[in-house]
């Protein structure tokens, strides 16, 4: 049976073998029955779950995460045994490359600018240096459009897959056949394509243009076509809590290896729409739901609620954002800037963000109106 080691030294290794499905975590070495007990917890959010996908000798837990066994995968270790010991490093970055977008999203968490800036190549490519110098593993392109920007490929092969893993998020327009295959040949780790519909209709509404679904199913479709893994996205909101089942079913026909869902945020454009948020008995459907799914034979299921509820609020702990202005937020959901990337060094804000109190990878922030008053002086 084959095993795939998630940490290893000469003393001690933790490593997960796949068995009827599912991850089987376990530890071996001369002092495994001490460090066994200390990171049971942390074992245990893998112990007994599905893998994206079981790739030859290459373990793709999640396509959030870089392949099991790999470089970029030992450093996202060395960054969590960090984190437990209160050393943070930005492990996710999401850098909006531009803001054009053919879309008009109701949710859309860029504010309405009408310069539709972008950073040049070179900015970004300084970017991906200084965060992987911080630590980052994962970074993500995202938009507006990502894939309207000239010299995307050129970007996504910039990134050293050796230190970390680049992905895109989009919402699928434009991505052919042949722009899926360019992207393979870039370099592409990830492709994740949002939905927020199950059916074509609620789709289009809610991004503001009609056949933006065909676009998302049709992206879908051409990524796994050319080898690409692939990421449902679903920013779950009161208006479509009750189509869980239906892009669960979706995701098992287009074929995708993870189906990711993501709580809405009363951030940009829908803070006008504050009232609008999961209640606790969508929650519990929700909750009901990722425990049936998750022992179907169809797609992984990330359920990042569940995730920040365990790990708590990545902002400011885990993750960067960079606006297309090179503004730099804890998180792209959070419109707080401790910087712009043109004037400091990456290194310099990160050590502002962390230096303030104020994130403590509790909740999240941006849920709680008194923190939008003060803080952002926003009146919901």
């Amino acid at each position: 049976m084959d095993k795939y080691y998630f940490y290893q030294n000469p003393l001690f290794k933790v490593y997960a073998t796949i068995q009827d499905g599912l991850v089987k975590m376990d530890t071996e070495g001369l002092v495994s029955p001490v460090f066994k007990v200390m990171i049971k917890d942390l074992m245990g959010m893998f112990d007994d779950t599905k893998p994206s996908k079981v790739d030859g000798d290459r373990l793709i837990y999640s396509t959030w995460m870089p392949p099991i066994p790999s470089k970029s995968f030992d450093r996202l270790v060395s960054s969590q045994l960090g984190n437990m010991r209160g050393k943070y490093m930005p492990e996710q970055l999401t850098i909006s490359i531009t803001e054009d977008c053919p879309n008009k999203c109701l949710h859309c968490a860029l504010p309405d600018t009408k310069n539709r800036a972008k950073l040049e190549p070179a900015v970004v490519k300084s970017i991906i240096d200084q965060a992987q110098d911080l630590g980052t593993t994962l970074i993500i392109f995202d938009g507006g459009e990502p894939l309207l920007y000239v010299g995307l490929e050129e970007l996504i092969s910039y990134v050293d897959q050796q230190r970390a893993i680049p992905a895109l998020f989009t919402s699928g327009v434009g991505l052919t056949a042949e722009r899926a295959q360019s992207l393979k040949d870039a370099g592409l780790y990830m492709l994740s394509v949002s939905l927020d519909s199950a059916h074509e209709e609620g789709h289009d509404l809610m991004r503001g243009r009609a056949g933006v679904f065909k676009d998302a199913i049709s992206a879908i479709r051409n990524g796994i076509e050319a080898g690409l893994l692939v990421n449902m996205y679903v920013v779950i909101s009161p208006g479509n809590i009750h189509e869980l089942d239906d892009f669960y079913q979706l995701a098992c026909e287009t074929g995708v290896q993870e189906i990711s869902f993501f709580e809405i945020v009363p951030t940009g454009r829908w803070l006008d729409r504050t009232n609008e948020v999961l209640s606790a008995e969508d929650c519990k459907k929700f909750d009901d739901f990722v425990l049936r799914a998750s022992k179907s034979d169809g797609p992984r299921i990330f359920p990042i609620p569940h995730i920040v509820g365990k790990m708590g609020c990545f902002a400011g702990k885990k993750w960067l954002h960079i606006t297309p202005e090179g503004n730099v937020w804890p998180c792209s959901c959070l419109p707080l800037s401790y910087g712009n990337i043109h004037d400091d060094s990456l290194k310099s804000i990160w050590k502002k963000i962390t230096h303030d109190a104020t994130f403590t990878g509790g909740k999240c922030l941006m849920r709680n109106s008194e923190f939008r008053r003060i803080r952002l002086g926003l009146n919901d």
